[in-house]
């Protein structure tokens, strides 16, 4: 029978503790296209990986889609971790890459992978970049609830960013991410989140005959960073309040946090909206002896005022970069390689985080910060706890397959992908062994201590 049916009356007699993810497991196509020969074909070298602080872009052909992406991640979540479908009562997908406009990738996903476990709640979450954590905060949420039967729930979330030739199209990628949620998590959501909700179209999807966004870059910059003051200002304002369940803290700023995770279109605008975190400090507080100088020029200014203010940029930039290095930096492994994952960004940057410290991140505290275009985003903290069992890195695939291409190459055999969704069409690139280029996947590795 499943074992977690059987437990649940037992856990409905008190709110589940420390929910939040048990493991997760990411995936990115092996076919990528390095910056530097974007830059070659763009004739601006610098511009990419210097300017936006990205090393590679992964890609689709046509032998991989959403669908594919999700599947592969997912698989290796319930193959690494012997899950059994049957002890899954939830499963929620978030992402902007559509199959199509009425069905939810999810059934595609228990078609393959539940073994006749139909009884799953759960759909798809749409809102640009910001699906994967609706999904993710909607399973929490149900975890938590009267309605739990005890059951896990999981949660993917990945896309495949793709633009037309011009300045958005280095900030594109592809990849997946999916997470076992539940109590009593090495990684657990903990004290109150603040979003920031608004009417902004910078970065919308109109057409059906299309797969690339209208985008206005400078307004999707400027919406993100004012979603960045006003998500970090009502996250202080709630801590200080003790809200959802906490102690009120009488002083909240960037040190009340070890690690930083933010969603990442591209490197450069996350050190763009962590010097925003630094601004926000400057706002509560800018008289205190580390903003005095030239940050005293932007005191009592309007916050929108400085948004897209070049030199309060240059200012709170070198204000932060040394708590960048230490706080950020760390989890920004694999989103510089694989590129824009939209849905599944800033998660991606959670698990290279979990990667590079490992067990050091029991009793720390980490921001996550989540943007979506239209706009919704949350600032969100989550605790690292003593996971009773080893931290586990997997394997991995050997960096000596991965398949490079140059943007000419990438463009036609993401264009047979395109082709290859009309009826009856077969894919004609080879099949690829998937691979992680940079960081090991990576487990929360909970369960091994619980079967």
């Amino acid at each position: 029978g499943c074992e977690g049916t059987r437990a649940a009356s037992s856990a409905m007699a008190s709110r589940p503790p420390h929910v939040g993810i048990l493991a997760a497991e990411w995936y990115s196509p092996a076919t990528y296209v390095p910056q530097t020969l974007l830059e070659t074909a763009d004739g601006c070298e610098g511009k990419y990986t210097v300017g936006l602080g990205q090393n590679a872009m992964a890609f689709c052909d046509d032998r991989e889609d959403v669908g594919s992406l999700m599947l592969n991640a997912l698989a290796n979540l319930l193959t690494n971790y012997s899950i059994n479908p049957r002890d899954v009562g939830r499963l929620e997908v978030g992402t902007e890459t559509l199959i199509d406009k009425a069905k939810s990738i999810k059934t595609t996903l228990i078609e393959h992978l539940f073994e006749g476990n139909s009884d799953v709640e759960g759909v798809t979450s749409i809102n640009a970049c910001y699906g994967g954590t609706a999904a993710l905060l909607n399973s929490v949420a149900w975890v938590e609830s009267s309605a739990w039967d005890g059951r896990y729930a999981l949660v993917v979330m990945g896309d495949i960013a793709v633009y037309a030739p011009g300045p958005a199209r280095p900030t594109g990628g592809a990849g997946a991410v999916a997470m076992l949620i539940g109590p009593n998590a090495p990684l657990a959501l903990a004290g109150p989140r603040a979003t920031h909700a608004t009417e902004v179209y910078d970065f919308y999807k109109p057409r059906g005959d299309t797969e690339y966004a209208t985008v206005d870059g400078k307004l999707s910059q400027a919406a993100y960073l004012t979603a960045v003051d006003q998500c970090w200002a009502g996250l202080k304002t709630k801590m200080k309040a003790g809200l959802a369940m906490t102690a009120p803290e009488a002083n909240v700023t960037l040190d009340s946090f070890n690690f930083v995770c933010m969603h990442s279109p591209y490197n450069k605008l996350v050190q763009k909206g962590f010097a925003r975190l630094v601004y926000g400090d400057f706002c509560d507080a800018p008289d205190d002896d580390k903003f005095a100088g030239d940050a005293q020029r932007w005191k009592g200014v309007p916050p929108k005022d400085t948004v897209s203010d070049r030199e309060a940029e240059k200012c709170f930039a070198a204000l932060s970069k040394a708590h960048f290095g230490a706080k950020c930096s760390p989890s920004d492994g694999i989103s510089r390689e694989v590129g824009n994952c939209y849905t599944a960004a800033v998660y991606m940057n959670l698990l290279a985080l979990v990667s590079t410290t490992g067990s050091k991140l029991e009793g720390k505290r980490v921001l996550l910060f989540s943007y979506g275009s239209g706009a919704v985003a949350t600032a969100l903290c989550l605790v690292g706890r003593d996971p009773n069992g080893a931290n586990a890195l997997g394997d991995g695939a050997n960096a000596d397959d991965a398949a490079t291409f140059t943007i000419g190459q990438a463009h036609a055999r993401a264009l047979r992908r395109t082709q290859a969704q009309a009826r009856g069409a077969a894919p004609a690139n080879a099949v690829r062994r998937p691979l992680a280029r940079v960081l090991k996947p990576v487990h929360l590795d909970l369960l091994s201590s619980r079967r």
